[in-house]
C-alpha cells in the first residue's frame, strides 16, 4: 500500500471529492446523495460560505483509489466571535478498513492548521458540518444530518481526536391531541400581542438580512456557532424555496418588533437513492428545523408558537413525523421545548477535538 495526501483542484477533482460521499454510503438502504450544488461553490472558492474563511480540501489515495477525505477550514468569522483559535475540519468521509489513510489524512489536516497559528480542531459542528450519529446508524436522518458508519468514532480517536459535546436528535409522530396542542399554543400566543409571520410575508429586500440578524443575536452564545451572513442566509432561502421554506418558516412580532424566528424546510423524499426493493417509512419523511428566540422574549410561548406554526402547515402537507432538531445534551430549555411540543430522543451524536499541544 503506497499512501499519499494530495489536495485535489479543479472542477474534476474537485467533484470526485464531493462524490465520494455516495461512495462511501453505497451500501445503505437509503442515503442522501452528496449535495453537488451546494459544496461544489464552495470547494471552488465561489460560494457565500467562503468568505472570512480558508479552505484546503484533502485526500488520501492508494494509487489512484481514493480512501478518505477531509477538508480543514481557518474560520475567521468563528475566530471572531469566540476569541478562540480553533480551527475546523470538515465533510470527512472514508472507506472502512483505512485507519492508517485517516490519520495520515487528519495529521495533515491539523499540521496544516496549527500552521495557521491555530491551537485546536474540531469536527463534527462548523461550516456546514453536523456532529457523528454513535446509534442510529442506520435510520435515515433528515437530508442535513450526517449519515456515518460506527467505525467512523475509531478511526477519528485514532487520529487524537477525543470527545467535546454530545447532542441529540428529536422527532414526534402526529397525532390529535398534538395537533390540538399546537393549535392552542399558537392562539395563546395571539391572544399574548404576538404575531407569527411566514417569510413568504415579510418584504423580500430585507428577508434575509432580518433573518440572520436574528438567529445571530438568539444563537450568539450557542456553543459553537458561527454567525451567518446575510448572503449565506439568502442563499438557503434560494435552494429550498421549492419545498415551500417560505411558507414553513417564519418571524414572531411583538407589534411591530421582531423577537423570534423560525427555520423550517420540509425534505425532498424524492431525492433520497434507494436500493431495489427498499420503500422509505413515513418516519423517514420529515424536516429539517432550527429556532431561536430574543432573550427579552424568552419563556412566553413564541418558541412554541413558531413551532407549532411550522408543525400544522407541514401537517396540512400531509406529513405524519416531524422533527424538532439537534440540541446539545445540556441545552435543557431546547430540549423542554421538545418535549412540550410532544418529541422525542430518537439518536444520540458526538462532536470531536484534538488539541495541538498537549
Amino acid at each position: 500500500m503506497t499512501l499519499t495526501v494530495e489536495e485535489p483542484k479543479g472542477e474534476d477533482a474537485l467533484t470526485a471529492f464531493v462524490l465520494f460521499q455516495n461512495e462511501v454510503n453505497a451500501s445503505r438502504s437509503a442515503r442522501w446523495p452528496a449535495n453537488l450544488p451546494l459544496l461544489f461553490p464552495i470547494l471552488m472558492g465561489e460560494s457565500p460560505f467562503v468568505r472570512e474563511r480558508e479552505l484546503r480540501p484533502l485526500v488520501v489515495r492508494d494509487g489512484e483509489k481514493l480512501l478518505a477525505r477531509a477538508a480543514a477550514v481557518v474560520d475567521h468569522r468563528y475566530m471572531g466571535h469566540w476569541n478562540e483559535k480553533l480551527g475546523h475540519i470538515v465533510f470527512f468521509e472514508a472507506l472502512p478498513g483505512t485507519q492508517q489513510a485517516v490519520r495520515l489524512l487528519l495529521d495533515e489536516a491539523c499540521a496544516w492548521l496549527e500552521g495557521k497559528g491555530l491551537s485546536a480542531a474540531r469536527t463534527g459542528m462548523g461550516m456546514l458540518d453536523f456532529p457523528y450519529v454513535i446509534d442510529a446508524y442506520e435510520a435515515l436522518p433528515p437530508s442535513l444530518l450526517r449519515q456515518n458508519p460506527a467505525s467512523y468514532h475509531v478511526l477519528i480517536k485514532q487520529a487524537g481526536f477525543e470527545a467535546e459535546k454530545g447532542m441529540v436528535d428529536y422527532k414526534l409522530r402526529v397525532r390529535p391531541e398534538l395537533v390540538a396542542r399546537w393549535e392552542s399554543a399558537l392562539e395563546g400566543a395571539r391572544r399574548s400581542g404576538y404575531a407569527i409571520v411566514p417569510l413568504r410575508d415579510v418584504p423580500a429586500d430585507h428577508r434575509a438580512k432580518l433573518f440572520a440578524d436574528l438567529w445571530n443575536e438568539t444563537f450568539r452564545a450557542h456553543w459553537g456557532w458561527t454567525p451567518l451572513s446575510e448572503d449565506e442566509v439568502a442563499l438557503f432561502f434560494m435552494l429550498l424555496e421549492m419545498v415551500g421554506v417560505l411558507e414553513t418558516s417564519v418571524i414572531a412580532y411583538e407589534g411591530d418588533e421582531p423577537v423570534g424566528m423560525l427555520f423550517v424546510a420540509q425534505d425532498m423524499p424524492g431525492l433520497v437513492a434507494l436500493a431495489p426493493g427498499r420503500v422509505l417509512d413515513a418516519s423517514e419523511k420529515m424536516n429539517m428545523l432550527g429556532i431561536g428566540v430574543r432573550e427579552k422574549s424568552r419563556g412566553r410561548g413564541v418558541n412554541y408558537a413558531m413551532a407549532s406554526y411550522a408543525y400544522l402547515e407541514l401537517v396540512r402537507r400531509g406529513l405524519t413525523w416531524l422533527s424538532y432538531t439537534l440540541v446539545l445534551d445540556d441545552n435543557w430549555p431546547s430540549r423542554r421545548t421538545a418535549e412540550g411540543l410532544g418529541a422525542e430522543v430518537c439518536a444520540n451524536y458526538l462532536v470531536y477535538r484534538r488539541n495541538f499541544r498537549r
